[in-house]
């Protein structure tokens, strides 16, 4: 089978009972299976390591074991699922401690029940999803000018020319078929680009690839000199 077209398989972290609900019956209505349920991250930890799920939605702040430090612990696991996290907070140090603690998506809780199905599909399928406004955020994080002039990781040394390029574009928010229009390339093409710079930095998605260019300082915020 393809893995494409194998069953979804989902962890729901929530503290509130009624939410984990409403997102359970979502998913099930698009033929998403709900394997675990976990009320803080401690449980969400255990129940990524007793099920095996393709993605986790988590929510930030829960009792005891919070979403982010829950996030580091999945992430740190082989092979681990991808997160998506899921809150009513869209604060940039929230968005900036569960990106780089490994999220692969950051949704606020007002998402629409198409949109977070969207979501869980996209980041199984090997993608990442950042919010508009999250994206926004990410931005203006890395604008402010008392930030200290950013090194460039000596990872990037190993980059082609045409790598470093596709990094930079894909860290303004273009797609890989937006990519593809703009380099005059294949999608089949830009896909194996973006896949060997995710290899060579020792990167799991596209969002970690947003986050390192802007604190390396390969890309700079729109205004900043």
């Amino acid at each position: 089978m393809n893995p494409a077209d194998a069953p979804l398989r989902v962890v729901l972290a929530d503290d509130q009972a009624l939410v984990r609900t409403g997102f359970r019956m979502i998913l099930a209505a698009d033929g998403i299976e709900v394997v675990a349920e976990a009320a803080d991250g401690a449980e969400a930890v255990s129940a990524v390591r007793r099920t095996r799920p393709d993605v986790v939605l988590m929510d930030i702040r829960m009792p005891g074991t919070d979403g982010i430090e829950a996030t580091r612990r999945i992430a740190e696991q082989p092979s681990g699922p991808k997160v998506v996290i899921l809150t009513t907070y869209d604060l940039d140090h929230y968005v900036y401690a569960a990106l780089t603690a490994g999220a692969s998506g950051f949704l606020l809780k007002d998402v629409t029940p198409e949109h977070l199905v969207a979501a869980v599909r996209l980041v199984r399928s090997g993608d990442a999803l950042l919010a508009p406004a999250i994206t926004r955020r990410l931005v203006e994080r890395f604008a402010r000018p008392e930030r200290p002039a950013p090194v460039p990781p000596r990872s990037l040394d190993g980059l082609t020319p045409r790598e470093l390029e596709v990094l930079r574009l894909l860290a303004t928010g273009l797609s890989n078929a937006e990519l593809a229009d703009l380099l005059v390339l294949s999608p089949t093409t830009v896909k194996t680009h973006v896949g060997r710079i995710l290899t060579k930095l020792g990167l799991r998605d596209r969002v970690q690839a947003v986050v390192l260019a802007y604190e390396s300082g390969l890309v700079a915020p729109r205004g900043d000199a």
